[in-house]
């Protein structure tokens, strides 16, 4: 019985990657690395700020240049967060299908600051009665850590919850939990990582998800 969603962000809820790229670009410019393609940036994402600055500047976590080079990411992405960034439209519908009828979350590997101001920025706040970000926990996905959080906060078994989201970490994340997992093809990171990570469901678009939801045996 299906009595919860849980949707990651980026890339499933929101097309980011191309404010993301030019964060990440300003900061690695500002601190003398070289600028990466949109592409190249994208297949970095997910896995939280740090983790994709150290990836774009080739650096190890422990090198010191990575502290700076993070805070000029996280400042120029705070005070820029949707200047591109959209909604995706199939999200939009889903959302509006579904927010009325099921307790709704967003889990994201994203930092706190940056999630709530692009979740107030879109008009997007308004569906979720939780909202768990990339550094609210001492774990994020693909450990199921955030993902058991949000059941304990619904109050709902996570046997019960449906985790939704266009990548791995997402899979990873929803079925160590003990959740169901719905692939959303075409995000951010491409499709191959994601129909790796075996989702018990697969969408070619966002849309399709309320759809899913009622007819669903879960």
């Amino acid at each position: 019985m299906i009595r919860g969603l849980v949707f990651d962000l980026d890339g499933t809820l929101i097309d980011s990657r191309t404010d993301i790229a030019r964060a990440a670009n300003h900061a690695l410019a500002r601190h003398g690395f070289p600028e990466l393609p949109e592409s190249t940036i994208a297949l970095y994402v997910g896995d939280g700020a740090r983790t994709l600055m150290a990836r774009a500047a080739a650096l190890a976590p422990e090198d010191p240049r990575l502290t700076p080079l993070h805070a000029e990411f996280l400042r120029y992405y705070t005070a820029h967060p949707v200047v591109s960034t959209r909604v995706i439209p199939g999200a939009a519908r889903a959302l509006e299908a579904l927010f009325s009828r099921y307790p709704l979350a967003v889990c994201t590997n994203k930092p706190r600051v940056t999630t709530e101001r692009v979740l107030a920025l879109l008009d997007l706040e308004r569906y979720f009665q939780v909202v768990v970000a990339g550094d609210d926990l001492a774990v994020r996905k693909p450990d199921p850590g955030p993902v058991l959080h949000i059941a304990e906060r619904l109050g709902v078994p996570p046997r019960d919850l449906v985790v939704v989201g266009d990548g791995a970490q997402d899979v990873l994340a929803g079925r160590a939990a003990g959740a169901h997992t719905v692939g959303v093809r075409g995000g951010i990171q491409g499709d191959a990582r994601l129909i790796d990570a075996g989702p018990d469901v697969l969408l070619d678009d966002l849309s399709e998800l309320p759809e899913l939801v009622r007819t669903s045996s879960w």
